[in-house]
């Protein structure tokens, strides 16, 4: 195998984007499965894999998924004190953006295979690790859809509304859902977003602020 020089490596990491803007065009089952196969590849708490996927292609079932996540998500934004037009308008969008991706990628974490407690606190540490595993999946994803020349965007809508895409996606009871990774053509050159400078978030040998 050949190596990647490190700098390349890098730059090819800092030149990811999320993408909001897809298009809708196939993508072939083998190239979705070498994504996952990447994913699958992250470190994970115990070497336990807490993660699965569910793949969907079918545009009856995304918009049967869309059009649920929205509804809950409608009922949150009119509680925020939104205007029905403003809801409407965000809804619309949020839909629209979700039909217009090739495949939808549901990442779900399940702690059947973590280790198992009695005490809540390494309980909560426990369900903390399984987070960071599916993480660490979920960034391995994305840079392999870049690798693709694909675009993707990670959204977090089935945290807010998991009993609706339980129902929908017929997911079992000991899976998590916890991500929506919209994966499709790109529309459009991204720009680099704004990051925190390192002198911000970076300290050595301990945090002082004096």
């Amino acid at each position: 195998m050949a190596m990647v020089k490190p700098n390349d490596f890098l730059n090819f990491i800092k030149s990811r984007r999320s993408a909001k803007r897809l298009r809708l065009s196939p993508i072939p089952r083998e190239i979705v499965e070498d994504i996952l196969a990447v994913a699958t590849s992250a470190p994970s708490a115990h070497n336990a894999q807490p993660w699965r996927f569910i793949v969907i292609t079918n545009q009856n079932v995304k918009l049967r998924l869309a059009e649920a996540m929205a509804q809950a998500w409608q009922g949150d934004l009119l509680k925020d004190g939104l205007s029905s037009e403003e809801v409407e308008k965000i809804i619309n969008t949020s839909i629209e953006r979700t039909m217009n991706a090739s495949v939808l990628i549901i990442v779900c974490l399940t702690m059947d295979d973590m280790d198992k407690y009695f005490d809540e606190r390494r309980k909560r540490a426990e369900y903390l690790m399984a987070v960071q595993s599916v993480s660490a999946a979920i960034q391995n994803l994305l840079l392999a859809v870049h690798a693709k020349n694909l675009g993707a965007c990670w959204r977090c809508a089935p945290l807010f509304c998991t009993d609706y895409v339980r129902e929908i996606l017929r997911v079992p009871k000991s899976f998590d859902p916890q991500a929506l990774i919209e994966i499709g053509s790109r529309t459009e050159r991204l720009k680099r977003p704004t990051r925190k400078p390192l002198k911000d978030i970076i300290r050595y040998n301990g945090w002082n602020l004096d």
